[in-house]
């Protein structure tokens, strides 16, 4: 399996205010997703001068915070079996978030840890 980024992801429904704090600590914003999923769902990668990368997304439904590892990944199919195989479960059921760019979707670990895996379309 072939991993094209490896960063932690907060999920949080005060993204706003945690951008802000990774913006003092000398983080810029580099993209920036919208409608998700068809709903009020945005995503923000942020970077530092030294490389390091943190990615906050907005989700309004959670009472509080949830922090996971986003793993961007070559193969999606490849990435979600093996995360399947080692008891991972789909958080979204059967779903799977397909922007026409990206396929993606987080996967939760038994103890409850959670790993969003992505797979970018390149065409």
């Amino acid at each position: 399996m072939q991993i094209t980024r490896f960063c932690p992801c907060v999920i949080s429904p005060k993204a706003a205010e945690v951008i802000e704090l990774f913006e003092a600590l000398g983080f810029e914003r580099r993209l920036q997703k919208e409608g998700i999923n068809d709903a009020n769902i945005t995503s923000v990668v942020l970077k530092n001068a030294d490389g390091f990368s943190v990615i906050v997304t907005q989700v309004d439904n959670l009472p509080q915070d949830i922090t996971s590892i986003q793993m961007n990944v070559r193969d999606f199919d490849e990435a979600f079996e093996l995360l399947e195989s080692k008891g991972f479960k789909n958080s979204q059921g059967d779903k799977i978030t397909d922007t026409g760019t990206s396929k993606a979707t987080m996967m939760v670990a038994p103890s409850g840890f959670g790993i969003n895996i992505t797979e970018h379309i390149r065409k």
